[in-house]
């Protein structure tokens, strides 16, 4: 099956206020993940692993370091004729106004996607992590004919308010689309078919929309022709399926929805745990990212346990349990750190830029870190404890936040010595 006539747009996501403040300086794609990596990776990745290489990644908001990100990573050589190329928000002569949506954003960006004259256009998010081969959902789609066909995942009652949820009858037909259903007296008729069900499946489950879509080229322009729609889930899906045929694709392998800091968080811990539900390295289908020149982490009698830690970091004297340590981290003689995320620096002492007073770059000699996202660069000073806070707690303070209980130093913020969060 062909795969050159297909065009992937990967949304790149508004402000990204649910993931505030690691998105206060970079877009919601540009946030890092697994310590090494970015969140853009993973769907431009699994696009290339399924042979699909034109890429565009459409963004609006602090987009200056996703840029970089792309414009270092992802390089075809001149025989080539893929692609990874941001689309920024622009004032045109048709139009001068920024995005209202995720379905304006991909209206305001057909101009550009017209060019290569796709027979399909693949739709995917710029915050979740998963590894699929979009393959079999492209045979689905042009197999059985469809005008659109969307992803959906099996997930139990509690969670559907927080998807939009597609009818899927026997023969993968989509009759029915309902977006972020706050009332369960409405799932009833939604319970994904015994037909399309399997056994690790919930005893009632439910077929989730994943955010991953595959649109006929002409049915795409079609359903944008009315501006008043702006988003794929509240307006262009429920008018596809009353206008068009629509089929369901159920995904079964890991899938997981990392827009929120809670889901961020607890993705990033599940990646340490001995039996990780994702991993990065799978053989023949790997993540992307941008090569660095690090040389091996130098680890000095430290005790080190169910943890990730990536290169060019000096850990000496610490003690380490079910964390994500980021490249370049500095964790001091003495220091605990446990169920946190550090994201590592972009540099070493001296590379990064430092404000009288600030104490050295990492976490310095006798911290204890707990329940906490440490953004890159952050200085935490000699002898600071953080430890987190009850769930649903959302606080603002001069160096520190915290969001739904987790503890989150921003980045290039400096920690002062003794402060206890």
């Amino acid at each position: 099956m062909r795969r050159d006539d297909v065009v992937c747009l990967v949304l790149g996501g508004g402000r990204g206020t649910r993931l505030d403040p690691l998105t206060r300086y970079r877009a919601k794609p540009a946030v890092p993940v697994g310590g090494k990596f970015r969140l853009v990776d993973v769907p431009v990745s699994n696009s290339l692993n399924s042979g699909i290489r034109r890429i565009f990644v459409i963004t609006q908001f602090n987009s200056a370091s996703l840029n970089t990100h792309i414009s270092r990573t992802f390089q075809f050589d001149m025989f080539d004729r893929g692609f990874v190329q941001i689309l920024a928000a622009e004032q045109t002569g048709e139009n001068v106004e920024w995005f209202q949506g995720t379905a304006d954003a991909v209206r305001q960006c057909l101009i550009h996607v017209r060019e290569y004259g796709p027979r399909d256009v693949l739709i995917l998010s710029g915050d979740q992590l998963y590894r699929m081969d979009f393959g079999p959902m492209l045979r689905l789609h042009r197999n059985s004919r469809a005008a659109v066909t969307i992803a959906a995942k099996a997930v139990p009652a509690r969670k559907t308010k927080n998807f939009g949820l597609v009818k899927i009858d026997a023969t993968r037909s989509v009759t029915s689309f309902l977006e972020k259903p706050q009332d369960e007296s409405l799932l009833a008729g939604y319970e994904i078919p015994d037909e399309l069900r399997e056994h690790e499946d919930p005893p009632v489950s439910y077929a989730a929309s994943m955010g991953i879509y595959v649109f006929r080229w002409e049915t795409l322009r079609h359903m944008l022709e009315r501006e008043e729609d702006t988003d794929f889930g509240r307006d262009i899906l429920p008018r596809a399926v009353g206008e068009t045929d629509v089929r369901g694709h159920v995904f079964r392998g890991y899938w997981e929805d990392i827009g929120t800091m809670r889901a961020f968080y607890e993705a990033n811990l599940d990646l340490a745990r001995p039996d990780p539900p994702f991993v990065f390295h799978t053989r023949g289908a790997p993540m992307y990212t941008m090569p660095r020149f690090l040389g091996a982490s130098r680890i000095e009698n430290c005790r080190v346990a169910d943890s990730m830690i990536c290169d060019g970091c000096y850990i000496h004297g610490a003690e380490i349990t079910e964390s994500v340590i980021g490249i370049r981290a500095v964790i001091s003689l003495g220091a605990v750190v446990r169920r946190s995320v550090l994201m590592g620096a972009d540099g070493y002492e001296g590379d990064v830029p430092r404000q009288p007073g600030d104490p050295p770059l990492g976490i310095g000699p006798g911290c204890v870190i707990e329940g906490a996202i440490i953004d890159k660069n952050a200085r935490i000073g000699e002898g600071v404890r953080i430890t987190p806070k009850p769930p649903g707690t959302d606080e603002d303070h001069p160096f520190h936040f915290v969001r739904d209980g987790i503890v989150v130093i921003p980045k290039n913020y400096a920690v002062p010595a003794g402060a206890e969060i």
